[in-house]
């Protein structure tokens, strides 16, 4: 599993994009894919660029990522920022 750190903000999305890029291209091909956020603390609007490019780097590779554990103020985050359904693809549909 994935895992976000405490603290994404404009200064540290590129770290940490970082980090789970290489966590995503290490991970087993067949294995899925989970991001936790349940550590997420402190960010903003950048921890939504750093989520959708894993996304699509998970999507490039034919894998699903699925998003877990996110504290409420990030699902409004990405409510206002229209992004729920790209983020959250499973709830969408349900």
């Amino acid at each position: 599993m994935l895992t976000l750190p405490q603290k994404v903000g404009l200064s540290d999305a590129p770290q940490v994009l970082a980090g789970l890029s290489q966590a995503l291209e290490a991970a087993p091909a067949q294995a899925p894919l989970e991001l936790d956020a349940s550590a997420l603390l402190d960010f903003d609007s950048a921890v939504l660029a750093v989520l959708l490019e894993c996304q699509r780097r998970a999507q490039a590779s034919g894998r699903r990522l699925t998003l877990v554990g996110a504290p409420p103020k990030l699902a409004e985050l990405a409510r206002v920022y229209g992004l729920s359904e790209l983020l959250w693809p499973e709830a969408a549909a349900a």
